[in-house]
């Protein structure tokens, strides 16, 4: 739910106006929705470079994944990883849009680890995989305060896998 639409809920669940701070957040969320969308853009315009440099990154820390046995041992296996990263990636855009992380429970952690652990998926690997999309994306972003706008919905999701 957008912070617009958490504000209003609150308030009418409540029989009252918006408080100040909550006009506040709401002026915040307005202002700083040209930059949420141009960094959603450059996010989805750079998926396959910022998937391709994560996997990079995952199977350098953990090669045993691309072993015979690994969890990405196999085409079909690899490939599936990597829809993971385009679909947690995108999830990430969703909340950055909306201002709000509970996209990313909602979507995105709901269910996730009993799901990943019934395929014998370490988390270890899925933490470490959102934390190297992570520094894949802040490399394509130089600016510190874009770096900090996006960084949290990284942070939150990676935070859900462990």
């Amino acid at each position: 739910m957008s912070v617009v639409s958490q504000i209003i809920n609150q308030a009418d669940d409540e029989l009252r106006y918006p408080s100040s701070g909550e006009l506040e957040s709401l002026l915040d969320y307005f202002t700083t929705g040209d930059r949420r969308i141009r960094l959603a853009c450059l996010l989805r315009d750079t998926e396959k470079q910022l998937i391709s440099k994560a996997s990079q990154l995952l199977f350098q820390a953990h090669p045993d994944y691309l072993a015979p046995g690994g969890n990405a041992s196999g085409a079909k296996q690899r490939a599936l990883c990597l829809r993971d990263y385009g679909w947690y990636l995108r999830l990430i855009t969703y909340a950055l849009i909306e201002g709000d992380a509970m996209v990313l429970e909602k979507i995105g952690l709901l269910g996730v680890r009993d799901m990943y652990n019934s395929l014998g998926v370490p988390m270890i690997g899925m933490y470490d995989a959102i934390k190297f999309l992570k520094q894949a994306a802040m490399q394509e972003i130089p600016n510190p305060q874009d770096q900090a706008l996006i960084g949290v919905y990284f942070d939150y999701l990676a935070a859900g896998m462990v």
